[in-house]
């Protein structure tokens, strides 16, 4: 899938921005448990990426994940 992604695109950046970010910080905010859910680290990469294309509801969010490649990209 990286292969069909520019190297430069945003989406990409945004990818290698939050993978750097330390997992202790969303193991505070996630301790788990409950029901299985999305890694934290994911959410966090659609929803900046939402962000930076002026996309801010949940509904609007999710139905674009199901459209656009570049939402879905992860490791």
């Amino acid at each position: 899938m990286e292969d069909d992604i520019p190297p430069h695109h945003l989406v990409c950046i945004i990818h290698e921005a939050v993978n750097r970010l330390d997992d202790r910080i969303f193991s505070v905010a996630h301790p788990g448990g409950g029901r299985d859910s999305y890694h934290p680290k994911m959410l966090t990469k659609v929803i900046i990426y939402a962000y930076t294309q002026r996309i801010y509801f949940s509904r609007q969010i999710a139905k674009l994940e199901h459209y656009y490649l570049y939402f879905c990209f992860e490791d």
